[in-house]
């Protein structure tokens, strides 16, 4: 009976208020893919060869991309939908101009896109990057949590937005180098909660792969506190170098 009073609700609110392409931004139709047909080719996933740390698309056939040879991360392994300059302006959109509903198709296109590596591993649960207060305050939404729920929903795995806590407002990353990265992220994040016994097999879920000092900060926490593995999907990232 729940079930279907809230399939009804959901019915109704794809009519009244249909969604929008995460590509085109026009109207979609309700009941659909959540996106445009003539857009849906647009998108192109990252596809082999890419690092077998960061997942980075690779120009050529090889094991690691240059910052991944020359640097240790404290996640495991990470792998990211989309090369971020194929989808910047949907992700803009998704971030600063009130397009939370992107997260939906994105959530559900890394579930069916990186389903695969995510079964592999074996998750207890996603966690979402978390935002400072004040962010989320004006932004209205994580939009990491929106790619977690949609993708969480879509595998049946849960989704903990309160295991990972941002306690220090942190400048943009854009315009640092990976020194004034790690600087910037000291002490930023801490564990949410002090009751909770911590999970064993965690995935990290973000919006942007640049560097990873961001997921390597919130790993090497979650693993002090006793998770042994942590893994990480993005919706986009840079190419590998």
């Amino acid at each position: 009976m729940r079930k279907t009073i809230s399939k009804i609700k959901e019915t109704g609110l794809q009519l009244l208020f249909p969604g929008r392409c995460p590509i085109c931004d026009g109207i979609v139709r309700p009941f659909g893919r959540k996106i445009c047909p003539e857009c849906l080719p647009k998108l192109k996933p990252v596809t082999a060869p890419w690092c077998m740390r960061c997942g980075k698309k690779l120009a050529e056939e090889r094991e690691y991309c240059g910052d991944c040879m020359h640097r240790e991360h404290k996640y495991d392994r990470a792998r990211t939908l989309y090369e971020y300059r194929d989808v910047a302006p949907s992700i803009y959109r998704f971030k600063y101009s009130g397009r939370q509903e992107y997260g939906d198709f994105f959530g559900e296109e890394m579930a069916r896109l990186l389903g695969d590596f995510i079964g592999r591993v074996r998750p207890d649960v996603i966690v979402p990057v978390p935002l400072y207060r004040g962010k989320l305050r004006k932004r209205g939404y994580n939009q990491a949590a929106c790619l977690a729920r949609a993708l969480g929903r879509s595998l049946e795995l849960p989704v903990d937005e309160k295991l990972v806590k941002r306690v220090r407002n942190t400048a943009p990353m854009k315009h640092l180098n990976p020194t004034e990265r790690q600087n910037n992220l000291k002490k930023a994040f801490i564990i949410g909660r002090n009751d909770v016994k911590l999970y064993d097999r965690i995935i990290l879920v973000d919006d942007i792969y640049t560097t990873g000092t961001t997921l390597d900060e919130i790993a090497a926490l979650l693993k002090e506190h006793g998770v042994s593995k942590v893994y990480c999907v993005t919706l986009a990232c840079g190419s590998g170098v």
